[in-house]
C-alpha cells in the first residue's frame, strides 16, 4: 500500500464534464494553502502535447495543471499518452518516447495493462516528492466494455485506495441521471470508493436546484460537495478538440483570423493567445467561404499531414488558400501546417500513412520526408530578424517547443521559413511570446491599412491570474472543509 502523499481523485461521468480544470483548481486552492501538490493522470489521449525541458512528450491538460500548482512540467504527471492517428488507431507514448503505433484493440486487449507498470513507476516517485496528488481521470469509470484493461480510473483509486469525487456536466442535461447510473455501474468495492459529488457548469439561481442536491445525497448515499458554476472564458489551455466547438470568438475584432480546423488537427492551444488579442475575432473553420474575408489562414498542426492535406483538397481549400495568398493574405502554418504549406512530402517508412508521396500547396520551396524517429524537444530562438507582409520582425529570445517527424530541406527551413504573406514553422508556442505575437499582428494591420497597436499584454501573467480566479469560484463554492475530511480519511 502506498503510505507517503495524499489523494484525491476526479472522475466524471463523461469525458469533457470539467475533470481538468477541477483539477487545475484544486491545483492552484492547496498550493496557496502551502500544500505541496501535484497533479496527474495515468493516461491521456489527445492530439494536444507538450515537450518537457528534458525533451520528453505529455499530456496539455497536465502542463495547465502544473503551471496551477507552480510546478515545471515532468512526464511522471502523465506517464501514458494516446495520440490518434486515424482508423482506430494510436501512436502510444510512454514515459515521454513514442513505442509504436497501435489499434484500439491491441493497446486494450494486450497491452494496457504492460503500461500499468510505468503509471506504478510513476506514482511511487511522486507520493515519494509531495504532500498531495491531485488525481484526474478519463471519460467514464462506468465504460464497462473497457473495465478490465483500465489503467485510468478505477484501477488507479484501488492502488492507492484513493477517494474519488465524481463530476458531472449540468449544462449538457441529464447530470442527474448521469450520476445515479454512473454509481449504479460500478461495482460495490468501486462506489465504496467514491465519496462525493460535484455539479459543474450551473447557470441560473443555484438555490433553485438545491431539491436536485437532497434528492440525490438521498438516492446515493453520498454528500454533493459543491454545485460550481458555469465560468465563461476561463483563459486555461483545453485537453481535447471537443472544446473547440466553444473556441470560435464571438467578439468583432479588426482582425479577422481563420484556423482551419484539419480532422487530424493537433496543439490548437497554439492559437490561445491570439484569441485574447483585444483586435482579433479567431474562427475554427471547416468550409471555404469562411475563409473568404480572413486576414490570416492558419494551417495547424496535425497528426497525420498526407491525410489532412487529401482532405483540404477535397473540401476545396487549396484553391481557396493559394487564391487568399495571391490576394495578400497571411498565410501562418505550424508544424504540420508548415509541411503542408511546401512542395512534396514523402513518407518512405509509412511514418503516418501508408501515402508515400503527396504534394503539399507549393507555398513555401520546401520538401518534408518523414523519418521513423520523432524530434521532441525546446527550443529557444536567440535573435530572429525576418520580413514578413514588408515588416521588420524582430524576435529575441522567443520561446517554444518542436514535436514533429519530419525533416525538412533546405537545412535553412528546419525551424522555419517566410516568403513575404507566407510564413512557417515547427515551433509550437511561438505566439505565446508577447512582444512576437503583437510585431506579427501589427503587420497585418499595416497591410490591411491600420495603425499599429502596442503590446499591453503579459501571457503568463494572464494564466496565472486565470487560475487564482478559478481557484477562488470553486473554493466559494466548494464544500473545501468537507473535502478536506475526504483527503484526510
Amino acid at each position: 500500500m502506498i503510505d507517503f502523499a495524499k489523494h484525491i481523485m476526479l472522475m466524471g461521468t463523461a469525458s469533457h464534464v470539467g475533470k481538468s480544470i477541477l483539477t487545475a483548481a484544486l491545483c492552484r486552492i492547496f498550493f496557496r494553502a502551502g500544500i505541496s501538490v501535484c497533479p496527474f493522470k495515468a493516461q491521456n489521449m489527445a492530439l494536444n502535447s507538450f515537450v518537457t525541458a528534458d525533451g520528453l512528450e505529455m499530456g496539455r491538460a497536465q502542463v495547465a495543471q502544473a503551471e496551477a500548482a507552480m510546478l515545471e512540467p515532468v512526464v511522471d504527471m502523465n506517464p501514458v499518452l494516446l495520440k490518434p492517428t486515424g482508423n482506430s488507431t494510436s501512436q502510444v507514448i510512454i514515459n515521454g518516447r513514442a513505442v509504436g503505433v497501435m489499434s484500439a484493440a491491441q493497446y486494450h486487449n494486450g497491452y494496457s495493462l504492460k503500461a500499468f507498470d510505468a503509471v506504478k513507476a510513476a506514482l511511487n516517485r511522486l507520493n515519494q516528492q509531495f504532500e498531495l496528488l491531485v488525481i484526474e481521470g478519463a471519460g467514464s469509470p462506468a465504460e464497462i466494455n473497457l473495465k478490465d484493461n483500465d489503467i485510468v480510473n478505477m484501477r488507479v483509486a484501488k492502488y492507492l485506495n484513493a477517494p474519488v469525487v465524481l463530476i458531472a456536466d449540468i449544462d449538457r442535461g441529464g447530470s442527474l441521471a448521469a450520476l445515479v447510473g454512473t454509481l449504479e455501474l460500478l461495482d460495490p468495492d468501486e462506489r465504496d470508493l467514491v465519496k462525493g459529488l460535484v455539479i459543474n457548469k450551473f447557470r441560473g439561481d443555484v438555490s433553485l436546484f438545491t431539491p436536485a442536491v437532497d434528492f440525490l445525497e438521498r438516492k446515493t448515499g453520498k454528500p454533493v460537495l459543491g454545485v460550481l458554476p458555469f465560468i465563461d472564458r476561463l483563459g486555461i489551455d483545453d485537453e481535447d478538440s471537443v472544446s473547440l466547438d466553444d473556441k470560435s470568438s464571438t467578439v468583432e475584432g479588426e482582425l479577422n483570423i481563420a484556423v482551419i480546423r484539419l480532422p487530424k488537427i493537433s496543439n490548437f492551444t497554439d492559437f490561445d493567445s491570439l484569441a485574447g488579442e483585444c483586435d482579433v475575432r479567431l474562427l475554427y473553420v471547416t468550409t471555404v467561404d469562411e475563409i473568404d474575408d480572413a486576414d490570416v489562414i492558419i494551417m495547424p498542426g496535425s497528426k497525420n499531414s498526407s491525410s489532412d492535406l487529401m482532405w483540404l483538397r477535397a473540401e476545396g481549400f487549396e484553391d481557396a488558400i493559394k487564391r487568399r495568398a495571391a490576394e495578400g493574405a497571411a498565410i501562418v502554418g505550424i508544424c504540420g501546417g508548415y509541411q503542408m504549406l511546401g512542395r512534396k512530402i514523402f513518407d518512405p517508412h509509412h511514418t503516418e500513412s501508408t501515402v508515400e508521396e503527396i504534394d503539399g500547396l507549393g507555398l513555401l520551396p520546401l520538401t518534408t520526408t518523414f523519418a521513423v524517429e520523432k524530434l521532441t524537444r525546446q527550443v529557444t530562438l536567440e535573435r530572429l530578424k525576418f520580413r514578413f507582409l514588408d515588416d521588420e520582425i524582430d524576435g529575441r529570445e522567443l520561446e517554444g517547443y518542436e514535436i514533429h517527424a519530419g525533416e525538412t530541406e533546405p537545412s535553412s527551413a528546419s525551424l522555419m521559413m517566410v516568403d513575404d504573406n507566407v510564413f512557417g514553422t515547427y515551433v509550437h508556442g511561438i505566439f505565446d511570446n508577447d512582444d512576437f505575437r503583437r510585431q506579427m499582428l501589427n503587420a497585418v494591420r499595416r497591410r490591411k491599412g491600420l495603425a499599429p497597436l502596442e503590446n499591453v499584454r503579459n501571457r503568463r501573467a494572464e494564466k496565472q491570474a486565470a487560475y487564482d480566479r478559478l481557484a477562488r469560484v470553486v473554493r466559494d463554492n466548494l464544500n473545501m472543509a468537507l473535502l478536506d475530511k475526504i483527503i484526510n480519511g
